[in-house]
């Protein structure tokens, strides 16, 4: 830290992402592939910050002392909206540090399990702001099932690789799908974790459809939606069909 200083970092915002990001580049591997290590890329890649020589895997990393589950701060709202529709939203690495600037957590997010009912709109900047008007963008971790919140570091105990390899490989099926399809098959999916049991039927799933009403609006065929996404997901391996409208919900 006294050499970051010396070196003329002043803030301890940009010692922490001087610090991560070499952490990062030191000690992060692929999970989409075999490969050991990411690279860092260009200073002015939008938006990723490691990419995998191998697979091509983009990578964004947000930091920060402070651990929160539910919320992190984005980029442009219009820009990630517009990513998310045309599929090219990298995964998204979230990290926590220690005072002593150790990883305490390290949260990876799919870039196939972002929808745009996990993108919250910020207020437009004011008049007197340097970048007056932009509106920028929470990520809502809360709108993403727990299966797109795969654990590399937790509690600073490292995950084994394989382990989050074989994870995120179990849930490779979604980016196949088209995109509009994949944002209702993930909200079901949402849905299908609110019951908060392991085994479900469909009645329970249609319990929701005031709440899928809202996410879209235009959309007046809401039940035959869930039970076509129902199906999608257990195409996908993620239910299970138990039959006569019962299911149990498949973890790894």
């Amino acid at each position: 830290m006294n050499s970051l200083l010396a070196a003329g970092y002043k803030s301890r915002s940009q010692i922490a992402r001087i610090v991560t990001e070499n952490w990062a580049a030191c000690n992060l591997y692929c999970a989409a592939c075999e490969r050991s290590c990411v690279q860092q890329s260009a200073n002015n890649a939008r938006a990723i910050d490691f990419i995998c020589e191998d697979c091509k895997a983009g990578y964004q990393l947000k930091s920060g002392e402070r651990w929160n589950e539910h919320r992190i701060p984005d980029a442009g709202y219009n820009a990630m909206v517009n990513a998310i529709r045309s599929d090219k939203v990298p995964n998204l690495l979230i990290m926590q540090y220690t005072a002593g600037w150790r990883v305490r957590n390290l949260l990876l997010v799919p870039s196939f399990f972002f929808t745009e009912s996990c993108v919250q709109k910020r207020d437009p900047l004011s008049a007197s702001a340097r970048r007056a008007g932009w509106i920028g963008c929470n990520i809502l971790l809360s709108a993403i099932s727990p299966e797109g919140k795969i654990r590399l570091v937790a509690d600073e105990i490292a995950m084994d690789p394989s382990s989050v390899r074989r994870e995120y490989k179990r849930l490779t099926p979604i980016a196949n799908l088209k995109v509009a399809v994949r944002g209702w098959a993930l909200n079901v999916l949402r849905m299908v974790h609110k019951v908060e049991r392991s085994q479900f039927a469909i009645e329970d799933i249609y319990g929701f459809e005031e709440e899928l009403s809202v996410l879209y609006p235009g959309n007046r065929n809401i039940r035959p939606k869930i039970r076509q996404q129902l199906q999608v997901l257990r195409d996908i391996g993620l239910i299970e069909f138990l039959g006569r409208g019962n299911y149990r919900l498949r973890n790894g």
